[in-house]
């Protein structure tokens, strides 16, 4: 029995005042504790990633599940997906509609032949799980779309957090949770309501392998602008470097230089086979939260372009 490796993320932007970053370190340490116990208690990763994302979607603060962003229509659609080492199959929910954890459709489908499903099929699964009926809208995401409707806001994206305070004006608030169980097995899980305000029948990149992978040697989550991920192929570009050889330190740096080059705007959190957390970002904040046998900490006030990475072993980090 290993001691178990855990980080979160609720999302990455611009910068953030002081009252949501009490609020969002509040919460992602709260999450990030619960998780780490019941991983320490010997759950399995996979368990420990449905459960982390299943209360990261229940946080009204962040944009996946109850408190997403609303699309062009004035619709909330959830994607989410997950990715088990052991196994190695990736599945994925694409625009989900009325559930509250996406996170546990993208399960179901671990074990199935068929493992992305797209909308409208995605309803009919609900349907046939008897997964009941849950409007994730809140009023203050709501509001917000009802404000902008009719203004040019394609490039534009909505609040990380669903609070009245400024700050965050170009959040994206997708969650992730990405762990090592105390086998050695790594998983990674990955939610999201979108950009906001986008085209209906946009696909992001959190229900594909470019936002979400777990390989034999490292496990990835990512948030961000999901275009940018998608043209980096971010998350399976940093396992394959990992696999190659690279440590995960590396890695992050060698795709992170590649990524400010292209003016990218995004960040990734992953755990490596030794249970070595690690973290990025080109954008100016990333909201994640680690646990370890090192000890616990975040990153909300990490400077611009910071890559640390917590060793299992030690308690020094490296930028």
């Amino acid at each position: 029995m290993e001691t178990p490796s855990i980080i979160i993320h609720g999302g990455a932007g611009s910068a953030i005042g002081d009252g949501r970053r009490k609020k969002v370190r509040n919460a992602l340490g709260r999450i990030r504790d619960e998780v780490w116990e019941i991983l320490a208690d010997g759950a399995d990763a996979r368990q420990a990633v449905v459960e982390g994302c299943r209360r990261l979607e229940d946080d009204t603060l962040f944009n996946a599940g109850t408190g997403a962003v609303l699309q062009s229509d004035g619709q909330v659609r959830l994607s989410a997906s997950m990715m088990e080492n052991d196994a190695g199959h990736f599945s994925g929910v694409v625009n989900a509609r009325r559930l509250r954890h996406p996170i546990d459709v993208a399960r179901f489908l671990q074990d199935e032949r068929d493992r992305v499903i797209a909308a409208p099929g995605v309803q009919e699964l609900l349907r046939e799980l008897e997964i009941p009926v849950h409007e994730p809208v809140t009023k203050k995401r709501l509001k917000k779309w009802a404000k902008n409707r009719g203004r040019n806001v394609d490039s534009a994206t909505d609040e990380l957090v669903a609070d009245d305070d400024p700050g965050f004006e170009d959040g994206h608030g997708t969650v992730g949770v990405v762990v090592r169980d105390t086998e050695g097995r790594l998983a990674a899980g990955t939610s999201t309501g979108g950009r906001g305000h986008e085209r209906v029948g946009r696909v992001s990149d959190c229900a594909t392998p470019a936002g979400n992978y777990a390989g034999e040697s490292a496990a990835i989550s990512c948030t961000g602008i999901g275009e940018d991920i998608l043209d980096e192929g971010l998350a399976t570009r940093i396992a394959v470097r990992v696999e190659d050889g690279l440590s995960l330190p590396d890695a992050l740096r060698r795709t992170f230089d590649e990524a400010e080059r292209r003016e990218r705007s995004f960040g990734v959190i992953a755990i490596d086979d030794q249970g070595d957390i690690g973290w990025a970002k080109t954008s100016d904040v990333l909201l994640s939260a680690w646990r370890s046998d090192v000890g616990r900490g975040d990153t909300l006030e990490l400077d611009h372009g910071t890559i640390v990475s917590e060793p299992n072993a030690t308690s020094g980090g490296t930028t």
